[in-house]
Parts: C-alpha cells; sequence; structure tokens
C-alpha cells in the first residue's frame, strides 16, 4: 500500500490575475499548511506578483493573460517537473480557505486516485442566488458528461492526483477548462470526484470590500460550458443514456465530521464517507 500523501508531497497552485487586494493573504495561508507553492500571474497589472515576491514560492509569469485553463496546465506542468504527487488548487481572490487544504489531503488519502472539490455546500446561504443557480445548472450538465453526480462542480479549491495533472493538453480555456478535466479524468482514466463540504465565502452586500468580483459571468461561461459539454455528451452515446447512467451514480462527499446532512432532493441519495 502506497505511502499516505502528506503536505510536502504535494504543491498549492495559484491562478491569479489581477489579485492583489488577497493575493498576499492567500499565498501565507497556503505557505502555512504547505511548503511547495506555485504562483501563476496571469498577465496582472496591478502588482499581484509583486505583492508577494519576497515569499519562498515559485511564480509563473504570463506577460499577456493567457487565461485560468493556462495557468492551471502551467502549474500541473510545474508540479509534476518538481515531482509531486498531487496539485491543490485555489482561487487567487481569497475566496478558499487554506484551513480546508488538510481536509482535502485527508479525503484524498481515503479515496486514492480521485479528484477531491471542496464543495460550498455550507452556509450556502452566503452564496449569491444567481450564482447558485448558475452553479446548480453547472453540475448537471457536467455530471452528464462525466457519468456520474458531483456537488459543485465550479468550485476552484481542488485536488487533483498526479495522474490527472499528467494527462496533457485537456481542450478548453477559462472555466471550461475546469469542466473539461473532470470529464477528462473520468472518460479516459476512470476517475471518480469527491466532495468535502467546506463553506461559501463571498463579498458581502455592505461593509469593506473583502473579495474582488468574480471573473466567473454566469451568462456568457455558462454557455460556453454548456455548448462544450453537449457535444461531448452527444458523442458518448446520447443524452438521455447518460442522464440515466448519471442519476443512477450518487454523489460522494466525505464527511467524517458527521456535520453535513444532505437536505436537497438531488442530496438525498448522497454516498457519505
Amino acid at each position: 500500500m502506497a505511502e499516505p500523501l502528506s503536505a510536502r508531497d504535494i504543491a498549492i497552485v495559484i491562478p491569479a490575475l489581477n489579485e492583489a487586494l488577497r493575493i498576499r493573504d492567500v499565498v501565507e495561508g497556503a505557505l502555512a499548511q504547505c511548503p511547495n507553492v506555485i504562483l501563476i500571474d496571469d498577465g496582472s497589472d496591478d502588482g499581484t506578483a509583486e505583492r508577494v515576491a519576497d515569499l519562498p514560492i515559485t511564480v509563473i509569469r504570463h506577460p499577456p493573460r493567457m487565461g485560468k485553463g493556462a495557468g492551471l496546465r502551467d502549474g500541473f506542468a510545474e508540479a509534476m517537473r518538481q515531482g509531486r504527487h498531487g496539485v491543490i488548487s485555489m482561487d487567487g481572490d481569497g475566496q478558499h480557505s487554506a484551513d480546508d487544504i488538510p481536509r482535502l489531503l485527508e479525503a484524498a488519502n481515503a479515496h486514492p486516485e480521485h479528484i477531491i472539490i471542496g464543495a460550498r455546500l455550507r452556509k450556502r446561504s452566503r452564496q449569491p442566488t444567481y450564482r447558485r443557480l448558475a452553479n446548480e445548472f453547472g453540475d448537471w450538465g457536467i455530471a452528464i458528461a462525466c457519468g456520474f453526480r458531483i456537488a459543485d462542480t465550479q468550485s476552484g479549491q481542488r485536488f487533483y492526483p498526479a495522474s490527472v495533472c499528467s494527462l496533457g493538453d485537456i481542450p478548453g480555456e477559462d472555466f471550461v477548462y475546469e469542466a473539461q478535466i473532470l470529464i477528462s479524468a473520468s472518460r479516459l482514466l476512470g476517475v471518480r470526484c469527491v466532495s468535502v463540504p467546506i463553506e461559501s465565502r463571498y463579498q458581502a452586500a455592505t461593509g469593506p470590500v473583502q473579495f474582488r468580483k468574480s471573473h466567473f459571468r454566469p451568462l456568457r461561461d455558462l454557455w460556453r460550458i454548456t455548448s462544450h459539454v453537449v457535444g461531448q455528451v452527444l458523442a458518448y452515446g446520447g443524452l438521455a443514456r447518460e442522464y440515466r447512467i448519471t442519476r443512477a451514480t450518487p454523489v460522494i462527499v466525505f464527511d467524517p465530521s458527521g456535520e453535513f446532512a444532505p437536505s436537497t432532493p438531488d442530496m438525498r441519495a448522497t454516498e457519505l464517507t
């Protein structure tokens, strides 16, 4: 049996575009949990990289903006070059808490060769309604393309095993890439997803600015994701067939604390571990 993964065995990959507001807090939080942090500065013009220039991390800079997909590709490649056994991705805007990293790593050890998703299932009332509805719609489509149900396919806080990081040139850019990597891992490697409940963290309607406005645009990005995914579903055998397969394969939620209680119809059939 392989040795359990430790924080030293993995890398934290943080794609960032104009994240000067929170990037230092994000990187320092990641370093507190893992010594191997890779920041991809995707053409920022607000001094993002300069905010962390004195910290012991690897910085990859894209002089022109290339998109989140390119950032993740380059981060994965660098982590594999360093000999890491997996990657945890985090967004640079502070939406993800570094305190959840040990829980994702625990889930990765409990479910080897799975993608672990930090699913925003706790305190969902903090999530703007339009974002929650967009995420639920995205979950439906991407799950059918993967062949199994998934909680929070849009979360950017994930653990990817080395086998997934090494898949190569996965098609798609920006948020489409994050959808496609789930599909490719499932179809090419037979890799399933496990969701770990985390809190939703968003800018409050009033009070000081804590998080910058999301780069995700529901109408634009959901259209890109949906149009990308539908063609693949049809190629795999048709929408009705793939839908039946997906509905028969419930979400896997790793929640050893027992705090999470499924409450929505789609989550009542959840496999809890």
